[in-house]
Formats: C-alpha cells, structure tokens, sequence
C-alpha cells in the first residue's frame, strides 16, 4: 500500500481513513493533500466547527466522493477535534485507495 499505510485501516465494518480537518474553507475538497506529519489525508469544508456542522458537511462530502449513502458514512473519532477517523461501511481497502489515487492523481 505504501503512502496509504497509515491512514487507511480494514474495520469489521469497512475501512477507515484517517482525517485532518480544515473548517471555514473558501470550497469544500477532498481530497486536498496528504499531511505526512499528521499521517492523515486533508479535507478542507466550508462549515464552521460551530453545531456539528463541519462534521456534517465532511460526511456528505466523504459519501459524495465514494459515491456511498450518507448512512455508511460515520466520524469513529475526533468528533470535536480536526483530527479525525471515518468509518466508511461496506467497502473495501482496494476500492478505497484505487479511489483515492485517482483523487490524488488529479492534483
């Protein structure tokens, strides 16, 4: 997997991916960038932190992107923090990074 290694995870439920948040944004995108630092892929909302709204916008985007429901979408950590894990429900590792590296490609 490479450049992936730490930031996507096989989860009994799908995979996670881990995030590092940017509210307030001018555009919403992701992906944006790979934060070697943190070990998390970038994702910039327009949504403030304010009223979970952030947090709602990152689940639409996230779906949006893998083309999923809203409802396989979910934040498994950092509710409150920019660090955070999403779930991402009946997908696999390889559909993920295959999508991600399309993404990543573009930029």
């Amino acid at each position: 997997m490479g450049l992936f290694d730490d930031i996507i995870k096989k989860h009994e439920s799908g995979v996670t991916i881990n995030l590092f948040v940017t509210p307030n944004a001018e555009r919403c995108v992701f992906p944006v960038g790979y934060n070697k630092w943190r070990k998390r892929i970038e994702i910039k909302v327009c949504s403030s932190a304010k009223d979970n709204k952030a947090n709602r916008e990152i689940i639409k985007t996230i779906a949006d992107h893998f083309k999923k429901s809203e409802r396989k979408i979910s934040i498994i950590s950092g509710g409150k923090k920019r660090e955070k894990t999403i779930l991402i429900k009946d997908v696999s590792v390889d559909n993920v990074i295959k999508r991600l590296k399309e993404s990543f490609n573009g930029l």
